[in-house]
């Protein structure tokens, strides 16, 4: 037998000593370690299973929840919605509750659909923007039940230049005014609109119509000083 082999043979067994003791000593532990891989492994898929089902089950109970309230069933939507509130799954609740304050509105309960917004606004648990969305859902609402004042401090924070929902908040600003006779006020918040190249047709229409009938009452950009 050659040096090399011998030397060869002496660090095989060596290393298969040095193998074994290693498994003496750690093996129960690297067995409890890969049992834990596979458990958590498994446990990981699981729960995503599980999140998945309970996610479609939400999504399930708000569509039957939209279904009847197309149908005129409002009272039983709301009451769909309630449960979906208790027992929804991911930013479902949220979608719930901004719809039972719509269902609200839609059936006349005004005051009561503009408190359910801003207990949706003010829930920090909740998306920012389904947070502005209740916030300026409020303000509109308000538009026709409360003060200009209170409209202002609802919508004009949501006003602002690249702001999400500006043109909304705008339209909202501009009808307050018009309906308190702060004629240049409102102008301005209409001309900001139908000066607004991101703006939609259909808002941009309405600015142009509030902007015609606030000509004909003399109220133009020079005389409002805008």
């Amino acid at each position: 037998m050659s040096d090399d082999s011998f030397i060869r043979e002496v660090d095989d067994e060596l290393r298969h000593d040095q193998a074994k003791q290693l498994w003496d000593r750690y093996g129960s532990w690297i067995i409890a370690a890969a049992i834990a891989i596979i458990v958590a492994t498994g446990g990981y898929r699981g729960w995503d299973y599980y999140s998945k089902s309970v996610a479609a089950r939400s999504g399930d109970q708000f569509m039957e929840a939209i279904k009847l309230s197309n149908d005129g069933s409002h009272d039983k939507a709301i009451k769909s919605l309630e449960a979906l509130v208790i027992d929804g799954s991911g930013q479902y609740p949220a979608l719930a509750k901004l719809r039972i304050a719509s269902e609200l509105a839609t059936r006349g309960d005004t005051k009561l659909a503009i408190k359910n917004y801003d207990q949706i606004s003010a829930d920090k648990s909740f998306v920012e923007s389904f947070r502005l969305i209740a916030q300026l859902r409020a303000g509109l609402l308000a538009v026709d039940t409360s003060s200009l004042e209170d409209v202002i401090k609802r919508l004009e924070g949501l006003a602002g230049a690249g702001l999400p929902f500006r043109h909304s908040a705008r339209e909202g600003l501009g009808l307050a005014n018009f309906k308190a006779g702060k004629f240049g006020e409102s102008l301005k918040w209409f001309d900001a609109i139908a000066n607004d190249s991101d703006a939609g047709t259909s808002i941009r229409g309405r600015a142009k119509i509030m902007l015609d009938l606030l000509a004909g009452k003399g109220i133009s950009k020079e005389k409002a000083g805008a």
